[in-house]
């Protein structure tokens, strides 16, 4: 019953963030593939972050800290928007700062990454900064409101997340390794070896 509402709530703070993203001002075709691509990266990713959680059976805690952080992402997203009321590039509005698409973008691929590792944070996170771009090339949002949303939905996203898989520990040790040049020479060489497993 929990895990479902929790799903209920997450569809419908994307959907409202949909709505507030649909106004649109005259765009060049370059432009508005850009947007597009960034609007359906922006619901696709918190889609893909919540099914990672059902994909390695992680059960509600997985569930509940993804749905802890997209909230608090979109609200204090939407707070600070609010507050400071910045004007957005293109004179549509006074909601510049910062960009929501990218810290709800980030929040997820942060999530992803700290939970389940680099192996799955690295291509979310390649998708989220493609995200912040199309907000610049879309004409909503200046570097400034990109690289606030990416800190602020990661830095919530490492707040509430913690690691699924196991702890890897970081390996050194030390040795000789015998090195034969020839049938009668045995030379040794000391070694350093650092392992850290993904």
């Amino acid at each position: 019953m929990l895990l479902s509402r929790m799903k209920k709530y997450i569809f419908i703070l994307l959907g409202f963030n949909w709505t507030l993203c649909s106004a649109q001002i005259n765009l060049t075709a370059s432009e508005e593939n850009h947007k597009i691509a960034g609007d359906v990266l922006v619901t696709s990713l918190p889609a893909i972050a919540l099914g990672s959680t059902l994909i390695w059976k992680d059960g509600k805690k997985g569930t509940l800290q993804f749905t802890k952080t997209l909230a608090t992402t979109v609200l204090s997203t939407y707070a600070l928007k609010l507050i400071i009321n910045k004007e957005r590039p293109n004179g549509e509005s006074l909601n510049s700062f910062p960009s929501g698409h990218t810290s709800i973008a980030f929040a997820s691929a942060g999530f992803m990454q700290k939970r389940y590792g680099w192996k799955v944070g690295i291509p979310a996170y390649a998708l989220a900064g493609y995200v912040g771009y199309s907000r610049i090339k879309a004409n909503k949002h200046d570097g400034w409101d990109v690289i606030a949303g990416a800190i602020l939905g990661t830095g919530i996203a490492y707040l509430f997340t913690e690691s699924f898989l196991e702890k890897k520990d970081i390996k050194i040790t030390l040795g000789n390794v015998k090195s034969y040049t020839s049938m009668t020479t045995v030379r040794n060489y000391t070694t350093l070896k650092l392992i850290y497993q993904f």
